[in-house]
């Protein structure tokens, strides 16, 4: 029996998400924020997809829904015919797999007692109901053969931990009903217990590190590290790189190696150095991969050199970079490289993306030679 699956993703980033899922199944559709799969065996692995927000076991898919409110009648018969409890059996399961697999899939599915039902709705375009009333009118449909409370978030309510969490979304004239698979969203990494100002969605780090093709690489930089989110998904990534976080602030970089220390055993492929993106304490050539979420202005103002000289960042990452390296970078409307290519490189690809608002773009650099001085005879 095949299963159907859904992953959500940040909105530019679905391809990458594709590509990921492609080892565990067969994909089946990329639509907004989402990709569609089917697996055979699900397993653990469903839990250690890097570049994807969320992975959901479809439980329906209803079309038909309108823009009425005799979708909420459709949505609550659609739920009250599904096998809730044969699917809750098939979560634990994917979960109890992967507590017994080593890695964090193991930690992002562990176990936790069941408090009840809680549902997320959203929908695209204009309808005569709100999201809430989606929400209840199939919450308390699906609670009810579980034997679980449903906890409503209308009027401010909070589920509590340990609720079912089930996702509707519709779409044009079609909705979806689905089942988180993990006790949280995978975006929600458990080594991310610190935080510092403009520090980046796991998953988009995920994607750059993937973009930036680091299975090869020696070494890898991140000059403006902040929690140090690049180089941690790096390491998932690739094991077997050398990791190097470089912050004007020392308050990111211990908490850049107090998260390490939380993603990683054995042997630490991390390391940390105080240091300004303007003048890196690393030798010429040293690094073949780069990944950096410059310092803009938008959330974390630019300091030290970069303050004075925003594209010093592209001059010392083209010496540090190796002859052949490439730097993945995402850049904001308005910054030093956004609109252009660098100087010294030369772009491979860009993707934008959606996030927090705003659209980025993360662009792949390569590194370009300079051109050889012509000698005079």
């Amino acid at each position: 029996m095949r299963t159907y699956a859904v992953a959500r993703a940040v909105r530019g980033i679905e391809p990458l998400v594709a590509a990921e899922i492609s080892g565990l199944g067969r994909v089946r559709a990329t639509r907004h924020r989402e990709v569609w799969f089917e697996t055979a065996e699900p397993g653990p692995g469903l839990l250690g997809l890097r570049t994807a927000d969320d992975v959901l076991l479809v439980a329906a898919v209803v079309d038909g829904v309108g823009r009425d409110r005799s979708a909420l009648e459709r949505l609550g018969r659609a739920a009250r015919e599904i096998d809730a409890p044969g699917l809750l059996r098939l979560r634990r399961r994917i979960t109890g797999a992967a507590r017994r697999a080593d890695g964090e899939a193991r930690e992002q599915g562990g176990p936790s007692p069941l408090t009840g039902v809680e549902v997320s709705a959203s929908f695209v375009g204009r309808r005569n109901y709100t999201r809430f009333d989606l929400e209840d009118s199939v919450g308390a449909a699906l609670a009810r053969p579980l034997g679980l409370p449903y906890h409503p978030r209308r009027d401010g309510g909070v589920p509590p931990g340990g609720s079912l969490a089930w996702r509707v979304t519709v779409e044009d004239d079609q909705a979806v009903i689905a089942l988180r698979v993990a006790d949280r969203p995978l975006h929600r990494r458990p080594y991310k217990l610190g935080t510092v100002a403009g520090t980046l969605h796991p998953p988009m780090a995920a994607a750059m590190a993937r973009l930036a093709g680091i299975g090869g690489a020696g070494t890898v930089l991140d000059p403006c590290c902040g929690a140090g989110t690049t180089l941690i998904e790096a390491h998932a990534l690739a094991p077997g790189a050398c990791l190097l976080g470089v912050d004007r602030d020392p308050l990111a970089l211990r908490t850049a190696a107090a998260n390490a220390a939380r993603a990683s055993s054995g042997r630490s492929a991390f390391g940390w150095a105080l240091g300004d993106a303007g003048r890196l304490p690393v030798p010429d050539g040293g690094v073949e991969r780069v990944l950096v979420n410059p310092p803009w202005g938008r959330q974390v103002a630019p300091s030290g050199a970069l303050a004075r000289d925003a594209g010093l960042l592209w001059r010392e990452l083209w010496r540090v970079l190796a002859g052949d390296g490439v730097a993945v970078a995402l850049l904001h409307e308005g910054a030093p490289g956004a609109t252009g290519v660098p100087p010294g490189f030369e772009v491979e690809r860009t993707l934008e993306v959606s996030l927090a608002g705003r659209h980025p773009v993360i662009a792949v650099l390569r590194k370009r030679p300079r051109p050889r001085r012509r000698r005079d005879r």
